[in-house]
């Protein structure tokens, strides 16, 4: 029997999540299972990634708060054996729409931040309050990193037994055979200067002011130079910040690329310095390119996937000097840059497309059977 699968996002654009999102599409056993694409609205960076033979289906709707009937109507319409749901925001939805509906769709959510106060306080206070009004009601309940499932258990009041560590599937060969091609920018492949490395969406939580700042400190001694990949809000702040800080010459926003690895292949050290995270898959993209890493050790995810001294190395979450100090070290010794970037290939294994799909596939098909 093939299961119908209807997995549900906002959009499919840049992030992690989109990009986990677009390699379940693409990997889920097709013998066992039909994935279907549902979006709020069809936009995103990755929508010309989704193969061409599955339906995608648009609810049109505007923002969250009004796709509850949309997505009502769509699950009496279309019947889908199981819903789930990859981004913290419409896992409520989710919930909220099958009761709406009043069908026996089991709905599989996968969340993916950790518990957060910060940001727009009434809408970050709503959604809190919804999580922990619908997700006891959901059939499966999975956390990205041990960090957001033990914030599940005690921010919303689930039973340790309902919360299902899944990790994210990064590693892929695809991603792998594409870290070798070739990088078109005059800093990459200068042996003579060090190359460091940032990517994620430019805002506060993934703390590139800090790196910024820690590559001021970095550069009293050594001629270093930083490269952030993405996009976002914070890009003209950034700007300003290098500008402040005497390091403008020396800091380089591209934008949003689709396929960093090869980036993160060259780099000389790869920096995550976030003050949030779930689990950050450009830290584990950076490792399996081999990449010699430093993060920020924050609530949840690096210590996950970080062994420090091992594979990478792990600082105190908002403190640049303790950041410019683990990178210094690696930049002076490349003896342990090299054996860091070997060990942090082999660990990243187990965030592979291999390791990582059965789980999802396990959950799915539970959820069907016990609904």
């Amino acid at each position: 029997m093939t299961l119908r699968v209807d997995i549900l996002r906002p959009t499919l654009g840049a992030g992690g999540a989109d990009r986990v999102t677009l390699t379940l599409l693409r990997g889920l056993d097709r013998s066992r299972f039909a994935p279907r694409l549902v979006l709020l609205r069809r936009e995103g960076e990755l929508m010309d990634r989704v193969p061409p033979e599955l339906e995608v289906v648009e609810l049109g709707a505007r923002s969250l708060w009004t796709a509850a009937p949309p997505l009502a109507r769509h699950l009496r319409r279309s019947t889908p054996d199981v819903l789930l749901s990859t981004s913290s925001g419409t896992n409520p939805l989710a919930v909220a729409a099958r009761a709406l509906a009043r069908v026996r769709c089991p709905v599989v959510i996968s969340e993916r931040t950790v518990y957060r106060r910060d940001g727009a306080p009434g809408k970050r206070l709503l959604l809190n309050r919804l999580k922990r009004a619908t997700y006891r009601h959901a059939d499966r309940v999975t956390a990205v990193s041990e960090g957001v499932a033990r914030d599940l258990v005690r921010h919303f009041r689930l039973p340790e037994e309902r919360v299902e560590v899944v990790l994210n599937p990064v590693v892929t060969p695809r991603m792998l055979e594409r870290s070798f091609h070739e990088v078109e920018h005059p800093w990459v492949g200068d042996a003579s200067r060090p190359l460091l490395l940032g990517a994620g969406r430019l805002v506060p939580a993934k703390g590139f002011d800090l790196l910024i700042e820690a590559l001021a400190r970095i550069r009293r001694t050594h001629d270093a130079r930083l490269v952030l990949l993405g996009d976002g809000p914070e890009r003209e702040t950034l700007l300003r910040r290098a500008a402040e800080r005497g390091v403008a010459e020396a800091v380089d926003l591209p934008g949003w690329q689709e396929e960093p690895w090869a980036w993160m292949r060259r780099a000389t050290v790869f920096v995550l310095p976030s003050r949030f995270e779930g689990l950050p898959g450009v830290l584990i993209e950076a490792m399996a390119c081999g990449a010699a890493v430093v993060a920020a050790d924050c609530h949840a995810g690096p210590r996950e996937i970080v062994t420090p001294e091992e594979d990478g190395l792990l600082v105190p979450v908002g403190d640049p000097g303790a950041l410019s100090d683990a990178v210094a070290r690696l930049l002076d010794d490349q003896g342990l840059r090299t054996r860091l970037g070997a060990r942090a290939a082999q660990s990243a294994g187990r965030f592979s497309v291999d390791e990582v799909l059965g789980r999802y596939e396990r959950v799915l098909a539970a959820a069907v059977a016990t609904a």
